[in-house]
């Protein structure tokens, strides 16, 4: 597990998909949003204990030929992972440490600011 939207399985990184979390480290915009993204590491890291937790590939919103690379979602993969049968994204939406987040086609969103 990396944070609270993605995670390492099998020697590749996947983006959860239909949700976002909080970025963490230098790469949050301020101390709340570092706090937010290491509760959602947090919850991640339990949900993911509980051995019950299930990830399944499914395609980015990508131009073909680009998924997995640096020119496509940092290099990650895009996967759906569920706990004992529930969406994972869905309890960290439910749970507040999680904004909806849901690309289309080739495009995604702009994320929110965790800040004030």
């Amino acid at each position: 597990m990396i944070d609270g939207d993605t995670v390492w399985l099998e020697g590749k990184t996947y983006r959860l998909v239909g949700f976002n979390t909080p970025e963490k480290g230098d790469l949050a915009q301020c101390e709340d949003e570092r706090k937010r993204a290491n509760a959602a590491t947090a919850r991640m890291k339990t949900l993911i204990a509980t051995g019950d937790a299930r990830l399944s590939r499914v395609a980015c919103a990508c131009k073909p030929g680009q998924e997995g690379t640096k020119l496509c979602n940092y290099g990650r993969l895009c996967g759906l992972l569920t706990v004992g049968g529930r969406d994972v994204g869905q309890i960290m939406i439910r749970e507040g440490l999680a904004e909806p987040y849901a690309c289309s086609g080739t495009s995604c969103p702009r994320r929110r600011s965790w800040c004030g």
